[in-house]
């Protein structure tokens, strides 16, 4: 039988002095602090203001340059300064235009072919505006249960695209360095490595291993770690001969193999190391094997091209840019590893304050026990909102397109006379133009800096075995057959004009 609660009088309040100085000078700063927190209509009129802008940008990106070589307005950004009091909008706005988009490389436009680009749905902007005026906390789920089971939504539909078992775990990071750092430390954790293991541990990739990892092991303290530089095939792929020739040499030599990173899309050329044999001398010698699949591991997606990424399900841990092959804005990466435990023995970490939000609930666990972070921002909707606003459907279409643009391209610029770098495994095409005398890496350098002078469109450039190569990187959502046949055009003028003197 429940006992009744006996229902006690409220006790009186306490009496309040109106007339205080204290109260008064309280209350005289809430009016200014006020002006942070505006009324409907003011914000009707910043909304207006941003819009605006938003939609005039976008309705402009067509005709404006990729890349604006003239960057002298950034330093005009030091004359606005906020220890003069406030501005209005529309000032403050056309300043960020003149002083951040127009300078350098527009990267929301179509015409960004260098790098690895991504591009910047509009509908993440409106999740990333959702996100930041709800203020939801996506760190702890005691605090923040639906943007926590958000994040776990898409992590499980991220590891399903890999291929992992439900028992894998992972995390939403700010992009693909933290990513690796986090996936690191768990592979440090869980080999059992302390500091005087560090130097015989030995750690294995190609030259071709996008320099976040290694940056990674020294942030993680692991600087001293053995490097072992893989061979490479023709096509830039780790030989897997090689791996295990290497490895057995280091055991002879009394020293610890650790761990092997392979790559799902190279930045230098797109390739796509073998995996699958990777993930077999991995288990034959109990190395940790990460795999960078920062550029590729979308492709996933098409179920045409997963057999070239065969094998990333058999890896320990892999990290994946939404910001890349999801076209999201900048700022959002993935970490997924295989044994859910190790990535939380290497990251959980209590304090007293925060005993309320031990997770009593049964819930699961938290982010900020599986990652460096504590406070976290709500990535998870940028994410979530575009993917259940248009369905893989769309995603798949785009990755499609760009594939084929990237067929086309290569074709097309053999054709134009360029000599071409290994063909491409994914949206990446190399290529250099052979002049009839003088130094070809020097012709190639001064034919890039003079497509940057063009700016229409903006591609960059590498050295693939001491060779001064370009690089048309086609990912882009914005990026179509308009884009590359202006490429085309843009090459084939640059070269007529340095050829000519």
């Amino acid at each position: 039988m429940v006992t009744p609660r006996v229902a006690r009088p409220a006790p009186p309040k306490a009496p309040v002095n109106s007339t205080s100085p204290e109260r008064a000078r309280i209350l005289e700063l809430e009016a200014a602090a006020r002006s942070l927190d505006p009324d409907s209509a003011g914000r009707d009129r910043l909304m207006r203001a941003a819009h605006g802008y938003a939609q005039r940008l976008l309705n402009a990106l067509p005709e404006m340059p990729a890349y604006n070589h003239d960057k002298s307005a950034v330093q005009e950004l030091r004359k606005l300064d906020p220890g003069q009091g406030a501005h209005p909008i529309g000032q403050l706005i056309d300043r960020f235009e003149r002083s951040v988009v127009r300078p350098g490389l527009l990267p929301s436009h179509q015409g960004h072919l260098g790098y690895i680009p991504g591009g910047g749905l509009y509908a993440s902007s409106l999740a990333d505006y959702l996100a930041a005026v709800t203020n939801e906390y996506a760190g702890v789920r005691f605090v923040g249960p639906g943007s926590v089971e958000m994040e776990d939504l898409v992590l499980d539909w991220m590891a399903r695209l890999v291929g992992y078992p439900p028992t894998a775990d992972g995390n939403l990071a700010s992009g693909g360095s933290i990513a690796s750092l986090t996936a690191i430390v768990a592979a440090r954790e869980a080999a059992g490595l302390r500091a005087r293991d560090f130097e015989r541990a030995v750690v294995y990739a190609t030259p071709h291993i996008h320099q976040c990892v290694h940056k990674a092991i020294r942030v993680a303290g692991m600087g001293e770690t053995v490097r072992r530089d893989v061979a490479v095939d023709d096509g830039f792929r780790l030989c897997p001969n090689s791996l295990s020739t290497l490895v057995a040499a280091d055991r002879a030599r009394g020293l610890r193999p650790w761990l092997v990173l392979g790559s799902a899309g190279t930045a230098d050329t797109g390739a796509i190391d073998p995996l699958d044999r990777i993930a077999d001398i991995a288990e034959r010698e109990d190395l940790w094997f990460h795999v960078d699949a920062a550029y590729g591991g979308f492709f996933a997606l098409l179920p045409e091209f997963r057999p070239a990424l065969a094998g990333m399900e058999r890896s320990d841990s892999v990290v994946l840019d939404p910001h890349k092959g999801m076209f999201l804005p900048y700022g959002t990466g993935a970490v997924l590893v295989q044994n859910r435990d190790a990535l939380r023995d290497a990251h959980a970490y209590y304090a007293s304050y925060l005993q309320d939000t031990v997770e009593s609930e049964g819930g699961g666990r938290s982010p900020a026990a599986v990652s460096p972070e504590l406070t976290k921002h709500f990535r998870a909707l940028r994410v979530w909102l575009p993917l259940l606003l248009y369905g893989e459907e769309s995603f798949r279409a785009c990755l499609r397109e760009k594939l084929e643009l990237t067929k086309y391209f290569q074709r097309e610029v053999e054709s134009l006379g360029f000599e071409m770098g290994p063909s491409p495994d994914l949206t990446v095409v190399t290529f250099r133009w052979v002049p009839e005398s003088g130094s070809a890496n020097a012709f190639n350098q001064a034919l890039v800096e003079e497509t940057h002078l063009d700016g229409r469109v903006f591609m960059s450039s590498t050295t693939v075995g001491g060779r001064f190569m370009l690089r048309m990187a086609a990912l882009a959502f914005r990026t179509h057959l308009d884009t590359i046949d202006l490429a085309l055009d843009v090459l084939r003028e640059a070269v007529y004009r340095l050829e000519r003197g």
